[in-house]
C-alpha cells in the first residue's frame, strides 16, 4: 500500500520518513519529493509498503504527529492521473484543432 505523507518539513529526509514508519512494518520504499533543480523537498514524499494491515496502522498512528518540528499528514496516496492525453482529453484523442486546407 502506497501512502502519502505531507506537510513535510523542508529538512526531513528519506531516511527520516523510514525511521518513522519502521516500527509499523516492513518498508518497501520511501521518497521525499524534491524539486528537479534545487533539489529542496517540496514538503510531500511517500512510503510504500506491502502488507496493507501495516500500512493502516501506521496511517492511523502517525497521522497528525510531529516529525522534525511539523504535523505530517498522512494518507492513502491516490493513483497519478494519465498524463499522456494532454488538455484533458483522453488518450484516444489527438489535441490540435484550427482549419484545415487553406
Amino acid at each position: 500500500m502506497k501512502l502519502f505523507v505531507g506537510n513535510l518539513s523542508y529538512e526531513v529526509t528519506d531516511e527520516d520518513l523510514r525511521q518513522a514508519f519502521a516500527p509499523f512494518g516492513d518498508i518497501q520504499s520511501v521518497t521525499v519529493v524534491r524539486d528537479m533543480y534545487t533539489q529542496r523537498s517540496k514538503g510531500f514524499g511517500f512510503v510504500e509498503m506491502p502488507a496493507r494491515a501495516q500500512a493502516e496502522t501506521a496511517m492511523g498512528q502517525l497521522n497528525g504527529t510531529e516529525v522534525k518540528g511539523r504535523p505530517i499528514n498522512v494518507s492513502e496516496a491516490r493513483p497519478r492521473p494519465d498524463s499522456r492525453g494532454g488538455r484533458g482529453q483522453s488518450s484516444g484523442q489527438r489535441g490540435g484543432g484550427g482549419r484545415r486546407g487553406w
